[in-house]
């Protein structure tokens, strides 16, 4: 059935493509940075109702990090799990897990980084063109799990336009001194024809131990430590240096080719990705249930097919489909390399979007879309049972523009189903529940002078359990802890509010954005003070909650010197989330402090220089069982040297991260008291394309 439904869509498109003409723009816009290609009906970013952030060019190659978590931490919203520096997925208004859907290209990863925060995420950030962050109602379109917001990693595996050369060539490598990272990368596009073109990348990175600014453990867990009579544990408060166990190798290998017209485009594109990593210690104080050592051996093979229709006439003035498939297997090893656990998932995902043609100032897309998945975990510290996962939804944006006035509807639909078989091992019986979630949101905003607009977004959401909320009852060795679910949540339900406002004139910008949303069977995972096979228990648990804050980014051009602009920017934002038990009201657990990033730059054709500090207040609101965290001050410097000008892509880019050699610690991470940020690091990235 799934194969037929993916030949049937591609049947459908076929005559449109029969016209062929020579297309020299990228077909969704994804060349342009102030437009937003993930919020469907392609726009600027300053006109999208909800928050968003786009990160691309120079700032991308200046930022990139071995996964996406730490290469958005810049953002506005976004902090990042931190589990170790090969396991960090974003966290965007203090939702993570479940509640932020990484995508590649509109669709999903299809990994279980979304099982478990020391499983990493499939999507290889060096390969990316763009990330766009899209937070707030207009996320939901991408799934009702998506309430935090959405990542969408956008990259050229199946090309978007042709080539005006025989042969285009970018390549990247950098230099990371905290963990001596290396790494590389290449892309090349070649027009077999006037509408053909085939593509080919890889990348490969390797890294030893991370280096931190300190100790390893907080200043309580050594003292604790001190305080053993035992003398090996004694020895863990003198731990400081490089982080044990946080090595990382990494290869990727794709291919893709695309056929390209005025009317429309279609195209293919596989890759294998493979990756052994560590997972960083969390040290035991009972030495009759030492903490384990474990690495991830990680690999998938996925296939991608996106294409797209343009008819001249009618009510569509694009269809866009959307599919991908792919196969994934992790060996959690022991300390003698011995597989003890093995995940194995397949995922199929597939989309259909149909783009209204505009008529006055009105436009919109309707669409449909499936996401399936398999889970499979063999081992004696397996945490899940068989699950099988189905969802189908469909969704609607509708846009007005009457000026000064913009208004926009969304809406969707979804059906979910989770299967879990019966297994002995675990005690568990068979199980199946099926949800149908509706989630709505409307947004208005109103320009009140030239430049500057005022919106407010309203949303209801529901969002069905996952399997894993539902049927974890295990230990899990790569969080050295004992996970349990409850098959008998109900769907998660929240209203939402956020204002926003929005400004740019001559030399300056601003963005921000006040959020609150109030929950009803709001799932959440917490420590219960309890032990089960020597681990520490986390269970899911769902109760009403209340989450708010507040999201601020602006720049501004202080001066002109000669060739150089010298600009000012900051990003500014804090989460407070409350959960209410029947037996009082209490922080949810691992929510980001305030946080304030401002920098300094001074940018022309040829050299970007850049200071910049980031500050992070200690997180003292914290729930039961959780510690707290200290704050910390970071100080960063780059230099970004185009000897020949922004139009040729030659760049060297000189970066000194953490300066001062601070010991951070981010409060979303559960490892954050074992294993802190990288200590300073210095960052040598040479780019060149032709």
């Amino acid at each position: 059935m799934r194969l037929t439904l993916a030949s049937l869509l591609a049947f459908a498109a076929a005559p449109a493509f029969a016209q062929t003409a020579r297309s020299d723009t990228h077909g969704d816009h994804g060349g342009d940075p102030d437009l937003v290609v993930t919020a469907i009906i392609v726009r600027n970013q300053s006109d999208v109702l909800a928050g968003t952030s786009v990160v691309s060019g120079e700032e991308l190659a200046r930022d990139v990090r071995p996964t996406i978590g730490e290469t958005l931490t810049r953002q506005a919203g976004v902090s990042a799990t931190s589990f170790g520096p090969n396991a960090s997925r974003p966290v965007l208004r203090g939702f993570q897990g479940e509640r932020v859907r990484i995508l590649s290209d509109g669709i999903g990863s299809f990994d279980v980084s979304n099982t478990s925060v020391d499983h990493a995420v499939v999507i290889n950030p060096m390969t990316a063109d763009r990330i766009e962050v899209l937070r707030g109602p207009a996320a939901l379109l991408f799934g009702s799990s998506a309430i935090g917001g959405v990542v969408n990693v956008i990259d050229s595996r199946i090309p978007r336009h042709v080539p005006d050369e025989a042969l285009h060539l970018d390549a990247t490598t950098t230099y990371g001194s905290a963990a001596d990272e290396r790494s590389g990368g290449a892309r090349v596009d070649v027009p077999v024809t006037e509408q053909i073109v085939v593509h080919l990348d890889g990348t490969y990175s390797k890294s030893g131990d991370l280096r931190t600014g300190g100790y390893l453990l907080t200043p309580e867990l050594r003292a604790r430590a001190l305080a053993s009579p035992d003398a090996d544990v004694r020895a863990f408060a003198d731990l400081k240096g490089r982080v044990p166990n946080s090595a990382a190798r990494t290869w990727e290998i794709a291919g893709g080719a695309a056929y390209i017209a005025d009317t429309g485009n279609m195209g293919v594109s596989v890759s294998r990705f493979n990756s052994l990593y560590g997972v960083p210690v969390r040290y035991s104080f009972d030495l009759a249930s030492p903490a384990e050592h474990v690495r991830l051996d990680v690999a998938q093979t996925r296939v991608d097919m996106r294409g797209e229709v343009k008819p001249e006439t009618g009510p569509f003035e694009a269809i866009r489909i959307r599919g991908g498939f792919a196969d994934y297997r992790h060996n959690e090893l022991d300390d003698a390399g011995h597989i003890g656990t093995t995940f194995l998932h397949k995922g199929w995902e597939g989309r259909t979007e149909f783009v209204q043609r505009k008529q006055g100032g009105w436009s919109g897309a309707v669409g449909g879309q499936f996401v399936l998945r398999d889970l499979n975990i063999i081992g004696d510290e397996k945490f899940l049972p068989k699950i099988n996962a189905q969802q189908f939804g469909m969704f609607t944006v509708q846009s007005i523009d009457l000026g000064a006035l913009r208004a926009e509807l969304g809406a969707r639909v979804e059906h979910a189903i989770a299967k879990a078989q019966a297994d002995a091992d675990l005690g568990t019986p068979a199980g199946r529940r099926s949800f149908t979630a509706l989630s709505g949101s409307t947004g208005l905003a109103y320009e009140v002078v030239a430049g500057w607009r005022l919106g407010i977004n309203a949303s209801y959401t529901e969002r069905a359990p996952s399997a894993e909320e539902l049927y974890s009852n295990g230990p899990h060795a790569g969080t050295q802890a004992f996970e349990l679910g409850d098959p008998h949540f109900r769907k998660e339900k929240s209203k939402g509010l956020e204002f926003t406002l929005r400004g740019k004139g001559e030399g300056y910008s601003l963005s921000a954005s006040i959020f609150h949303s109030w929950f009803d069977n709001f799932i959440y995972e917490q420590p219960t003070g309890s032990f089960e096979d020597g681990l520490p228990i986390f269970a899911f648990r769902q109760n009403s909650a209340r989450h708010y804050g507040a999201e601020f980014e602006g720049s501004v051009k202080l001066a002109q010197l000669g060739a150089y602009a010298l600009n000012l920017d900051a990003v500014a934002d804090v989460t407070r989330a409350t959960i209410h038990t029947p037996t009082g009201s209490q922080p949810a657990p691992r929510i980001p402090a305030l946080r304030v990033l401002g920098g300094l730059e001074a940018q022309s054709d040829t050299v970007n220089a850049r200071l910049e500090s980031e500050w992070v207040d200690g997180q003292n609101r914290i729930a039961p069982f959780e510690t707290a965290t200290r704050g910390y001050t970071l100080v960063n410097a780059s230099l970004s040297v185009q000897p020949w000008g922004k139009d040729r892509p030659i760049s060297l880019i000189l970066s000194a991260n953490n300066i001062f050699d601070v010991v951070a610690r981010r409060h979303a991470s559960f490892l954050k008291d074992y294993a802190p940020l990288a200590g300073r690091d210095l960052r040598v990235t040479v780019r060149f394309g032709f």
